[in-house]
């Protein structure tokens, strides 16, 4: 039994004036553990897919199953990691980041501390009296990471949370998330439109077409690129190799 199930996911966007198929028989699973990506042209229906598997959207048609439990709403098992950190300005990086514990009433002094020794082994000791104005953009969000995963979720989800950082930050976030998920043993879905990131951090990637967003083929990262943090990996001949082709699908559909 897979630890994720998609099955037979469709979704419709309805209008006043118009339907518009936004996912078509997206079927898919996800073993516990594993770092999947979705790739994709814009509009192929990826922020969609998450949305549904995170419980936010019901879809059309199909279901999303997570451990063998059916999903039809936000869950504490689900965590959603998104682009902005969504860090609220007039709280301190600690009482952000037991936010999530206090709502779903987990917040014991054992869970607090737990959450601080999380954000000093995210390189973060010593913030958590300053507020989100005080840090830089890369460590907004991993202090948003540790927010995520301070609940202990089942599996996170990830929406472009590296796209407005620079590249360096970027980088350096990359292994950091890789390395700490590892450490957690979570599993995680990533939405990227970058194919070097995808790659890097991926055991495996969903390419998608657009209109409608349909699984239009499935990569498995080599085991020697999968090995290495996603620095080196990206140093690895096989990355070159695997980054082409995926390249092509993607401009296949970018161009029709």
């Amino acid at each position: 039994m897979s630890f994720l199930l998609v099955d037979h996911v469709r979704h419709i966007y309805l209008t006043k004036d118009q339907a518009t198929v936004a996912l078509e028989d997206i079927h898919l699973t996800v073993e516990e553990g594993e770092f999947v990506s979705f790739l994709g042209p814009s509009g192929c229906g990826k922020t969609t897919l998450l949305s549904i598997i995170a419980g936010l959207i019901k879809p059309t048609e199909g279901q999303v199953k997570i451990a063998n439990s059916l999903i039809t709403k936000p869950s504490p098992a689900i965590g959603y990691m998104l682009q902005q950190d969504y860090l609220f300005p007039w709280k301190t990086i600690e009482e952000n980041i037991t936010l999530g514990l206090k709502i779903t009433g987990q917040k014991t002094r054992e869970n607090t501390e737990k959450t601080l020794e999380m954000l000093t082994n995210m390189g973060l000791d010593h913030v958590e009296r300053q507020f989100p104005h005080q840090l830089s953009g890369g460590m907004r969000q991993r202090a948003a990471l540790v927010r995520t995963l301070a609940t202990d979720p089942k599996i996170l989800l990830l929406d472009e949370p590296f796209s407005a950082l620079d590249y360096q930050t970027k980088l350096k976030l990359e292994d950091l998330v890789v390395k700490t998920l590892k450490d957690y043993q979570k599993t995680a879905l990533l939405v990227t439109h970058d194919i070097g990131e995808a790659i890097a951090m991926s055991d495996r990637i969903y390419v998608f077409s657009a209109k409608p967003g349909r699984i239009s083929r499935t990569y498995l990262v080599p085991t020697e690129i999968r090995e290495l943090p996603p620095f080196h990996a990206r140093q690895h001949p096989l990355f070159s190799t695997l980054f082409q082709q995926i390249w092509k699908e993607v401009d296949q559909h970018e161009t029709k």
